[in-house]
């Protein structure tokens, strides 16, 4: 649990400062819990080059309450939570001053979203809030106000969480969870996920991700693992403190989050990333007689394949459903092996490639558009899916036929520049795994956006 604040001050010497108005948001990772905003009354002077910045003067605090007034609110709201601040050095110094002009002593874990920003963001040019929001296309109101920028805190670490595929985050906040706050049993874990498409992690008791995976209801995956006899769920019940999960809202997403993280955390409990779940390909050649000729084969390392499949029988089924759509040759696929004309041309349901008739500048235009469907070589798109909730989209960026990752966008801003649109985009690894998924998602899903980049 995190709580996302921002406090506003009234500036000064180094420790005289005095609070003039503060927002927390408790935040649980996927939204926010609680909220506290509040002017305060700090009881001396607020600099002038403060009240220019924030419009926060005198008059307006006369009546707010004084810090002790709003301290058991503070500590009720921020118990057990990790502080989370932009320059959280800053924002806790505070705290803990105001709370020990109280003979309290505050004390809490911190995060901070600048060092975050700086560690998984290494390209931005600036890391103040006001540029780095702007950068990332986080709309902000109220700027140099608390409960703006504590609003804009929240999202960009919601963004920091997405980014972060080590998981480094997550795992610290389990490890520093106090064991009694740990679920005590399977069930009280069950009862705390969502019904949701998204990644989740099993953690042990000092916050290891013992595994990972992917689900399409998170909630009645993990069930299952705790229900069932095998090998792997026994060791996973065994050693499970907690689970953590990400929504994703788009199930290629997740495939392709549950993909980079695997590799990247390497959790005990995972075999090897199920490797090679694709065993054929689509592949093509031009025959004697200059007709590209179309195949399904095993996939091998020599050649590259144009898309591929999880097995043969649903390789052969793509080739069927393409010579139907595409009016093309079962013999120059690969389906009819006849040495002479194909079944087609007997029903009249093929122009005759297979002896010549057709000539193979016409035939090759609809083979080529195969080819150009179902392979993205060179292409500059982006792919737009569900988002984690109906105000949000997911993105998916190829550039030059080499998948980038993945990022998400508000549906208030549109991603028409290149520059915000590569800056929400948490980088992956392209690979035969990802490209494998892409693909293969592409061909099921036909309600699936895709935006060639120029036309962006």
């Amino acid at each position: 649990m995190y709580a996302i604040l921002d406090i506003e001050t009234t500036g000064g010497k180094y420790n005289e400062e005095g609070i003039t108005e503060i927002a927390i948001y408790q935040y649980d990772g996927h939204k926010v819990t609680d909220q506290f905003i509040s002017l305060v009354n700090p009881e001396r002077e607020i600099q002038p080059f403060v009240v220019n910045l924030t419009g926060i003067n005198s008059n307006m605090l006369k009546n707010a309450p004084k810090f002790y007034e709003v301290a058991k609110r503070i500590v009720e709201i921020t118990e057990d939570c990790i502080i989370v601040a932009h320059n959280s050095d800053f924002d806790y110094r505070i705290l803990k001053t105001e709370f020990r002009r109280l003979g309290f002593p505050f004390k809490r874990k911190t995060l901070c979203t600048v060092e975050l920003s700086q560690q998984l963001m290494p390209e931005m040019e600036s890391y103040s809030l006001g540029k780095l929001t702007r950068a990332l296309g986080i709309p902000v109101s109220d700027r140099h106000r608390a409960n703006g920028d504590a609003l804009a805190t929240v999202k960009l670490f919601k963004m920091l969480l997405n980014k972060d595929t080590n998981k480094k985050i997550i795992k610290d906040a389990v490890k520093i969870e106090q064991k009694s706050k740990l679920a005590s049993n399977l069930k009280d874990i069950v009862e705390e996920l969502p019904s949701d498409i998204g990644v989740y992690y099993i953690h042990d008791a000092q916050g290891n991700i013992i595994y990972i995976g992917k689900s399409n209801n998170i909630r009645k995956r993990i069930i299952q693992h705790f229900t069932n006899k095998n090998s792997k769920s026994k060791k996973i019940q065994v050693q499970v403190a907690t689970v953590t999960y990400e929504k994703t809202g788009s199930e290629l997403v997740a495939l392709l989050k549950e993909s980079e993280e695997i590799k990247k955390n390497k959790p005990i409990l995972n075999r090897a990333l199920k490797r090679n779940k694709f065993t054929q390909g689509l592949y093509s050649f031009i025959d004697d007689n200059g007709y590209i000729n179309l195949r399904i084969k095993s996939i091998n390392a020599k050649d590259k394949a144009i898309t591929t499949f999880s097995n043969r029988k649903s390789g052969v089924s793509f080739m069927n459903k393409m010579v139907e759509t595409y009016q093309l040759c079962n013999k120059l696929c690969g389906i009819d092996r006849s040495k002479t004309s194909c079944f087609n041309l007997g029903i009249e349901n093929c122009y005759g490639a297979c002896i010549g008739r057709e000539a193979p500048e016409e035939y090759n235009k609809r083979a080529n558009a195969v080819i150009e469907k179902n392979s993205y070589d060179n292409k500059d798109m982006i792919l737009i899916d569900k988002g984690r909730d109906i105000h949000e989209k997911s993105v998916i960026l190829v550039e030059d036929g080499v998948f980038k990752g993945i990022g998400f966008f508000d549906l208030n801003h549109q991603i028409t520049n290149h520059e915000i649109l590569k800056s929400l985009i948490t980088p992956m690894h392209n690979n035969r795994d990802t490209q494998h998924i892409i693909q293969s998602y592409m061909r099921r899903n036909k309600r699936l956006k895709i935006i060639e980049l120029q036309n962006l």
